[in-house]
């Protein structure tokens, strides 16, 4: 035997259970310095094929926080753009998440924001990315805590889960993010995301339950659960 009879201690074999015991989700965003920016698709006809890797997509409200999530999520204080203004997403921007040699071992991606602020055509885009995209996993809808689900927000999640149904649920998965919870006094929280939970259930059934976080400070809240789900969502969770 390598590593000689039952009996013996093998040195190694510790180190080597342990590493095997790693969630895979842990193994897949360890190096955070190998999230990569890889594209951006202003239309339908640049949207890029890449390697075929599992995909997932992030939408919310223009002033949800999602870039501010997303380097929490990816690892990075910058990797994708934050500004003050409301907006800035105007593209399709795809983010390779794994080691830094090949290609990764999946992709999120950032679209822009919808709502007041929002575009005609970066509809059309989401739309058609998520209507053609065969790699595409789960789609993440952003929530913002302190203001709870408006009008657009109820209407796009009954759009998303209109269009989870027709796929049956064979292709991707829809689930909801509140974010910023931290921006709401402490004795609301409970209330108020009951609240949020509730709405979710009315507009989209079929959304998967909600993640609470917070990213914009230390320490997170929820950035784990969200890695967890974005690897379980691509098929990158080892059987048991």
């Amino acid at each position: 035997m390598i590593f000689g009879p039952p009996n013996h201690v093998n040195p190694l074999g510790k180190g080597l259970r342990a590493f095997s015991a790693v969630p895979a989700h842990e193994k897949i965003f360890k190096v955070t310095n190998a999230a990569k920016f890889l594209a951006a698709a202003g239309t339908t006809y640049s949207i890029p094929k890449l390697h075929g890797l599992p995909e997932v997509i992030v939408a919310g409200r223009a002033n949800v926080g999602k870039s501010t999530l997303l380097n929490a999520v990816l690892g990075r204080r910058d990797l994708v753009h934050t500004s003050s203004k409301p907006g800035r997403t105007q593209s399709l921007n795809f983010y390779r998440v794994g080691p830094t040699f090949g290609p990764g071992k999946l992709v999120v991606v950032d679209a822009p924001g919808y709502g007041a602020r929002g575009r005609p055509e970066w509809g059309e885009i989401f739309d058609y990315y998520i209507d053609h995209r065969e790699q595409l996993r789960r789609i993440y809808i952003l929530l913002n805590a302190k203001h709870g689900l408006n009008e657009m927000d109820r209407m796009m999640l009954e759009s998303l889960n209109a269009k989870t149904h027709a796929n049956a649920g064979t292709r991707f998965s829809l689930q909801a993010i509140v974010t910023k919870v931290d921006a709401i006094p402490l004795e609301d929280v409970k209330p108020t995301l009951a609240k949020i939970r509730q709405g979710i259930w009315e507009a989209a059934p079929l959304c998967l339950p909600a993640i609470v976080t917070t990213a914009a400070k230390h320490p997170y809240i929820g950035i784990d659960a969200v890695r967890k789900s974005i690897v379980e969502a691509c098929g990158l969770q080892p059987k048991v």
